[in-house]
């Protein structure tokens, strides 16, 4: 039924709790666990004015999307699922799409923040616009 998952990661207690789902659904159907984590790039951090001097690298944003994959993967137990790790740049919610049909991912399993319809249309609620957008089934977990 499901041969590719997609767990995309902000290496929060929410993905943490996404990816021990979908090690769970991959160990009864056989399926590859993708753990993906999006960088933003420095002009979508911090914008494409001026920063008062602040510089940031993307090779320092990518660096920390690396540690962002390690977190989450941190004390699971992987152990019978084929695992791997990717890393992109760009906005999280258009990655996540592309990625989901380059890869001919089959489920998206991703946290929630819980923000809700309102507040989650003002902070930018991700797994929202994945759930709108995605062409494969997406079960959120909280």
């Amino acid at each position: 039924m499901f041969k590719k998952i997609l767990v995309p990661t902000d290496a929060s207690d929410y993905s943490k709790r996404s990816l021990k789902t979908a090690l769970e659904l991959a160990r009864t159907f056989q399926a590859e666990v993708e753990v993906f984590h999006v960088t933003y790039t420095p002009q979508a951090y911090w914008g494409y004015t001026v920063s008062y001097g602040i510089s940031v690298t993307q090779e320092e944003l990518n660096r920390n999307g690396q540690i962002a994959l390690d977190t989450t993967l941190a004390g699971m137990d992987t152990e019978g699922v084929q695992v791997k790790t990717v890393l992109d740049a760009g906005h999280p919610v258009s990655k996540i799409i592309e990625e989901i049909q380059k890869e001919n991912i089959d489920l998206v399993v991703m946290g929630s923040h819980g923000y809700g319809v309102v507040a989650g249309s003002v902070f930018g609620s991700v797994s929202q616009r994945v759930l709108q957008k995605a062409t494969c089934p997406v079960l959120i977990t909280k």
